[in-house]
């Protein structure tokens, strides 16, 4: 069975469409975060969910 981390991040409704996916960009590239989710509110402002997964190291001995 998979577990995964998650983390959220606000995105303020002044931000543009280009510098929120710089944000998720970096985030994916260095961080190995995949979009879990995106909630875009009337008033412009965004709520991202990203994931990854944990990895769990099992003994050998």
């Amino acid at each position: 069975m998979l577990d995964y981390s998650y983390k959220d991040l606000y995105l303020p409704c002044g931000t543009s469409r280009e510098v929120a996916r710089q944000v998720l960009t970096e985030h994916a590239e260095y961080g190995s975060w995949e979009l879990d989710r995106l909630r875009l509110y009337p008033d412009g402002s965004r709520r991202v969910r990203l994931r990854r997964k944990i990895i769990r190291v099992v003994r050998t001995m």
